[in-house]
């Protein structure tokens, strides 16, 4: 199998045939004026030693060496094997509140930003862990499933919003009974829930949710996001501004407070931790720790080529070429002044 790492860097061998042209143009120029200075018998005895064959032999070596660097950057490779690699880790669903409240400013950017921010961070820490995302408000739904494709991940995580969501609510005790459902059955992976809320307006059986996560061995850990106080939740257009706050049915401001209550229950009940989110502190980066201690289990394997770089290939020869143009003078040799008499350069 043969692939190029880098190939962007192929592109520059679109500049080619115009730095051809260019020295093609520069070249007519350079003889019409020399032919303006001199006829051509005077030029021979004026330059007797000058070969306007070495200067294109001298472009063509350059040009040569250019396009091979251009290879050696792209870095071609060739794979020489095929092998099965076991993947093992641990499964994690991310459980991200997208409701109107997560929009509050108490922790800044937003609770919502905070917790995108945290998870992120997460991904990019993962070292063969599978990952999912759950967004939910009044209703939840699956983000993305179970991957180890962090780089998916992150698109998917970046697109979640408030926006992404029919119905508004904080659905929590859906979401944990869809996470419940997703995890595989069959998996004998260890199983975990983050989720990231500021707790309010629990709908369903809460209790039942829990007890179902336990019958399936599941630990939640829970990170409550916002001010137990109460603040406004900002209200914004399509373009981003904010445009004033949520009201009431009265039209009064709607204040958010943070529940821990709940939170703290179902991480209690499934051997989990609650924490309490801050500006200062990365919460899930405290989870991260805790999680790397647990036993990382076989879940897969995956069939990964094995390439080697052969680049060097194209780098010596290039480096030789360059050094050879440096040493080249432009005055005439036997074997260039025969080679010019037939290409028509010299009389």
């Amino acid at each position: 199998m043969f692939r190029f790492a880098h190939p962007e860097y192929l592109y520059g061998l679109y500049f080619i045939p115009g730095l051809i042209i260019a020295f093609w143009f520069l070249l007519r120029n350079k003889n019409k004026l020399l032919d303006k200075f001199a006829q051509k018998k005077l030029q021979k005895i004026l330059l007797p030693t000058f070969s306007k064959g070495k200067s294109i032999i001298r472009f063509g070596i350059i040009i040569f060496a250019i396009i091979m660097l251009l290879i050696a950057a792209a870095d071609p490779q060739v794979g020489t094997r095929i092998e099965n690699v076991k993947q093992s880790g641990i499964d994690i669903y991310i459980l991200l509140d997208v409701s109107l409240s997560m929009q509050a400013q108490d922790i800044k950017p937003s609770r919502l930003e905070k917790a995108k921010f945290e998870v992120s961070n997460l991904i990019q820490k993962l070292r063969g862990d599978r990952i999912g995302l759950i967004v939910f408000a009044g209703e939840p739904f699956v983000q993305f499933p179970l991957t180890t494709d962090y780089s998916a991940a992150n698109l998917f995580l970046n697109a979640a919003g408030v926006s992404t969501v029919p119905e508004q609510g904080t659905a929590i005790a859906a979401a944990i009974n869809l996470a419940t459902k997703s995890f595989a059955k069959s998996s004998k992976t260890e199983k975990v829930m983050v989720i990231f809320t500021d707790g309010e307006d629990h709908e369903g059986n809460l209790q039942d949710a829990i007890d179902n996560a336990k019958k399936n061995n599941i630990k939640i850990y829970t990170i409550g996001l916002g001010s137990p106080d109460g603040v406004p939740i900002p209200i914004f257009n399509d373009q981003g501004q904010q445009v004033g706050f949520k009201k009431d049915n009265s039209g009064n401001v709607v204040l958010t407070k943070l529940d821990e209550t709940a939170l703290k229950e179902i991480a209690s009940d499934t051997g989990g931790q609650y924490l309490r989110g801050t500006n200062d502190r990365d919460e899930l980066d405290m989870i991260y720790k805790d999680l790397s201690k647990i036993k990382k289990t076989e879940f897969g394997e995956k069939r990964v080529t094995d390439y080697e770089d052969r680049f060097y290939y194209f780098l010596a020869p290039a480096i030789i070429l360059l050094l050879i143009e440096f040493f080249m003078s432009e005055r005439k040799s036997p074997f260039f002044s025969m080679l010019n008499k037939k290409l028509g350069l010299e009389e």
